[in-house]
């Protein structure tokens, strides 16, 4: 690796003195303008305009560099410029403009239909349990999050109506329905919740010490479910919301209506639910197409 040109060495400079940056950020800058220096071999920082930039960006793809790391070495480039812009050093930033390429978005985990049945409907007496069985019926039925379900109250659940009321990401409220399996295995817990409730306590779920259950307590529980109920794969809360989405979309295809339920602030958000049907359909295409077979 080539040593700094002396305007690197004066803005790692002024980065130590005044921005007075971490030993290792500053380490991190200093590999990334000196990989940008290297890049643009014989000529001038100030030389480079954004076609060059982009080649650059391009090249460190090609070299098996992730598009986050991308993100994160354009945006040191884009800090240099902006010193050498506002010293009088360069005319212009050259990496305005210039986007890392995307990631690819990882598809959530989603139980089939068969398996969320499979959890949540253990025959069980225990009072903790029984609480259990309520918070994951309703977790399957209402597509809510961890946080969303162990923040509701009594009061928040209108079982005549078969509706919830969410507070949601932002402190936004949405009014979500809830199934007839969810409602009765609530209706089997309360009983046990009025014994166990501390004085006050207004969560709907509760610990064995009367309060409110934690996320915590709900990612624990969940484990220990999917093994009794013999699951092969690793579950955690959310997989029972990615699983509320999926299926509720293979059902009906109403993408709006499963963002409103699912209080998705953006369509992008509810959208990556159609990939999962679409791999769903792409599997029984392979398997099931006599022409889509391939050779061996």
């Amino acid at each position: 690796m080539s040593r700094p040109s002396s305007l690197l060495e004066r803005y790692l400079s002024h980065l130590r003195s005044e921005r007075r940056l971490a030993a290792h950020t500053l380490d991190a800058y200093s590999r990334d303008a000196i990989v940008l220096q290297e890049l643009a071999g014989e000529r001038e920082p100030q030389a480079l305009g954004p076609h060059d930039i982009r080649r650059f960006v391009a090249t460190l793809h090609g070299r098996g560099l992730a598009p986050k790391s991308l993100a994160r070495v354009l945006s040191s480039w884009r800090g240099y410029y902006d010193w050498l812009v506002r010293t009088g050093a360069a005319r212009a930033n050259p990496c305005d403009g210039v986007k890392p390429p995307r990631a690819a978005k990882r598809l959530p985990e989603v139980l089939s239909p068969d398996q969320a049945v499979q959890l949540v409907s253990r025959q069980v007496s225990a009072p903790l349990e029984l609480r259990d069985r309520a918070l994951f019926e309703l977790a399957y039925s209402c597509g809510l999050r961890v946080s969303e379900l162990t923040g509701l109250d009594v009061a928040a659940l209108e079982a005549a109506t078969g509706e919830v009321r969410v507070l949601g990401k932002g402190s936004k409220t949405r009014i979500v329905p809830v199934g007839q399996a969810a409602l009765d295995a609530i209706a089997a817990w309360l009983p046990h919740r009025a014994k166990l409730a501390a004085p006050g306590e207004q969560a709907l779920f509760v610990g064995a010490r009367g309060r409110r259950a934690t996320p915590r307590d709900v990612q624990r529980r969940i484990k220990a479910w999917a093994s009794a109920a013999g699951l092969p794969v690793d579950v955690h809360p959310h997989m029972l919301r990615h699983s509320f989405a999926s299926h509720v979309l293979q059902s009906s295809g109403d993408l709006r209506a499963v963002q409103e339920m699912m209080g998705h602030a953006s369509i992008a958000s509810t959208q990556v639910y159609t990939h999962l049907d679409f791999q769903h359909l792409a599997k029984v295409y392979d398997a099931a197409h006599p022409r889509a077979r391939r050779k061996r």
